[in-house]
C-alpha cells in the first residue's frame, strides 16, 4: 500500500512538475552560489567560479595556522605594504585591482581586524589599514570588551536581561585563542545559501504532500476507500508513512546533492575551523566550526520541514483540501517576515517554526530565553520543541482519518 501511495503521488503530472522546479532551483542555486566567488588576479582581471576558488585556495593557505600575534602584526604590516604601493593609491581602477589582489591570501584575517577594532554595532571595512602592528595583541580581548560596552549601553539597557548578558560574555570569553585559520570558501559559501535551499525544498514538497489525504475525496472515493477493509488502518498508515518518505527523501537527496556540488567545486577545507573566523561569524556566540554549524543547519531543516509538511498533511487530512494544505509552507514561512519588525513579538517569533529553517543565519543572531533563571538559546529549543510536535502531529493525522467512517 505505500508504494501504491508513492505512485499515486509520482504519477501526477502536477507533482512531476513540481520535483524538475525543485531539480532546476538546486542547478539555479548552486550556479549562482559558486559563480558569486571571484579572485583578482596579478594584472587587475577577474575570474569566478571553480577557477576562482582555487586560486583563492592557493593564495589563503599560505596564511594557514593559528592566528597568533605575530601573524596578526604580519597581516597588518602586510596590509600596509599594499597600502603603501603606486598601484593602491593610483585613481587608475586596474591598478587599484593589481593592489587588491595583493591582498586576497590574508583577505579573511583582515576581516577580523576590521570586526575586532570597530564600534560592535558598526562596521568599518577601512578599520584595518589605521591598525598599527602593535594594536595586534588587543585583538582577541577586543572581542568581549566590545561587547561589554555594547550591553552596557544605554540602548541595550533593557533588551537583555543580567543573566543572559552573563550568559553571553561567558561564551564569548569561552572561544579558544589563538583561533585555527584556513581556506574555508567551500564551508562558508555553502552555509550562505543553505538556507535558501532548505526553505525551496520545503515550498516545492508541500505540493507532493498535500494531495495525500484528500486525493480519495476529489475522486468521490473515499466510501469505498475508508469502508474497505484495510482503509482506515494500513491505508491511512501508508498514506502518512508515504509522505514521511517523500519528505524524507526528497529533503536529503537534495541537501546531499548541493552540499557534494559546493564542495566539490569551491573544496572541503576548512571545516574543522570555528566559524568565528568567517565573514558574519566574528560576533556569534555558538563556538562551533563550520562542519558543526553545517550540521545543525540541515538537521533543523529537517526538523522544520517535517513538522510543516506534517502539519500540511494534517490540515489536508482534516479540510479534505489539498488548496488549504499547499499553502501551510507559504504561511508558516512568510507570515513571520510581515510581523518581524514588531518588536513586543521578538520572542514569540524566534520560536516559530521557519527559524528552523535559516538556523545557519539564527546562529549568528543573539536570540535567548531564560527559563527558571537558566538562559538556553533558541537553537536547542527549536530541535527540541519542534520534534516533540512532530511526534504529537503524526498520530493525530492518523486518528484523523480512522475515524472518518464514523462520520
Amino acid at each position: 500500500m505505500l508504494l501504491y501511495e508513492l505512485k499515486k503521488v509520482l504519477g501526477k503530472t502536477v507533482n512531476k512538475v513540481a520535483l524538475l522546479l525543485l531539480l532546476a532551483a538546486l542547478v539555479i542555486v548552486s550556479t549562482l552560489a559558486i559563480g558569486g566567488v571571484s579572485y583578482t588576479e596579478p594584472d587587475g582581471s577577474s575570474i569566478s567560479g571553480m577557477a576562482a576558488a582555487r586560486q583563492l585556495e592557493k593564495v589563503k593557505k599560505q596564511w594557514e595556522g593559528y592566528i597568533t600575534e605575530d601573524v596578526l602584526r604580519a597581516v597588518i604590516e602586510a596590509n600596509d605594504a599594499v597600502n603603501q604601493s603606486p598601484e593602491y593609491q593610483s585613481d587608475d581602477v586596474t591598478e587599484n585591482n593589481m593592489a587588491y589582489s595583493r591582498k586576497q591570501g590574508f583577505s579573511d584575517i583582515r576581516e577580523m581586524l576590521n570586526q575586532a577594532f570597530s564600534d560592535f554595532q558598526t562596521y568599518d571595512y577601512f578599520r584595518a589599514d589605521s591598525l598599527s602592528p602593535e594594536d595586534a595583541g588587543a585583538f582577541y580581548g577586543k572581542r568581549a570588551a566590545s561587547l561589554r560596552e555594547w550591553l552596557d549601553s544605554e540602548e541595550m539597557k533593557d533588551q537583555f536581561t543580567e543573566n543572559e548578558k552573563q550568559y553571553l560574555i561567558r561564551h564569548y570569553e569561552e572561544m579558544e585563542t589563538p583561533v585555527y585559520y584556513t581556506y574555508a570558501d567551500g564551508w562558508e559559501t555553502l552555509l550562505t545559501y543553505t538556507d535558501t535551499m532548505i526553505m525551496l525544498i520545503v515550498l516545492i514538497t508541500g505540493f507532493l504532500v498535500s494531495g495525500i489525504f484528500p486525493g480519495e475525496f476529489s475522486l468521490k472515493a473515499d466510501s469505498v476507500y475508508f469502508s474497505s477493509r484495510f482503509g482506515r488502518n494500513r491505508g491511512v498508515r501508508a498514506k502518512i508513512g508515504a509522505g514521511i518518505l517523500l519528505i524524507s527523501v526528497i529533503y536529503w537527496g537534495t541537501m546531499l546533492l548541493y552540499t557534494g556540488i559546493m564542495l566539490f567545486a569551491l573544496g572541503v577545507g576548512g571545516g574543522s575551523c570555528v566559524i568565528q573566523t568567517g565573514l558574519g561569524g566574528w560576533k556569534s556566540f555558538y563556538n562551533i566550526t563550520f562542519f558543526q554549524k553545517y550540521l545543525l543547519s540541515v538537521m533543523g531543516g529537517y526538523v522544520g520541514s517535517l513538522f510543516i509538511l506534517s502539519l500540511a498533511m494534517l490540515i489536508s487530512a482534516k479540510t479534505r483540501s489539498a488548496v488549504l494544505a499547499v499553502t501551510v509552507p507559504f504561511i508558516v514561512l512568510f507570515i513571520p517576515s510581515f510581523l518581524s519588525g514588531v518588536n513586543p513579538l521578538t520572542k514569540v517569533l524566534g520560536l516559530l517554526p521557519d527559524q528552523l529553517l535559516q538556523i545557519s543565519s539564527v546562529i549568528n543572531q543573539f536570540s535567548l530565553y531564560e527559563l527558571g533563571g537558566k538562559v538556553i538559546s533558541s537553537v536547542p529549543i527549536l530541535l527540541v520543541l519542534y520534534s516533540c510536535l512532530c511526534v504529537i502531529i503524526i498520530p493525530w493525522t492518523y486518528q484523523i482519518c480512522h475515524r472518518i467512517q464514523d462520520r
